[in-house]
């Protein structure tokens, strides 16, 4: 399991979009979880970005919301932590 490590402007953007669309919340909060557990399940549909997000990788929340995402690695416990870094419209966020 991995710790899911929630940056500001993520948590600005996350009560933007949760304001635009409330219900949009639970299932964001549910995709979370299920990071956590395993970043790589085929329903979230995670990749690698490019160009200038180069090294930054993204998966889907629904039909137009994206979260971007970098994977870290703690240097004293080597535990792989998710640095959850934006999340939005693919507009927005690319």
């Amino acid at each position: 399991m991995r710790l899911l490590v929630i940056t500001p402007k993520f948590r600005r953007a996350y009560r933007k979009l949760v304001k635009k669309s409330p219900k949009l919340g639970n299932h964001i909060d549910e995709l979370l979880e299920k990071m956590q557990m395993d970043i790589f399940l085929p329903e979230l549909g995670t990749h690698k970005l490019s160009g200038i997000l180069s090294g930054l990788w993204a998966c889907s929340c629904g039909y137009d919301c994206r979260i971007v995402f970098t994977l870290e690695t703690d240097v004293k416990t080597g535990n792989e932590a998710i640095l959850l870094l934006d999340i939005g419209t693919h507009n927005e966020v690319y």
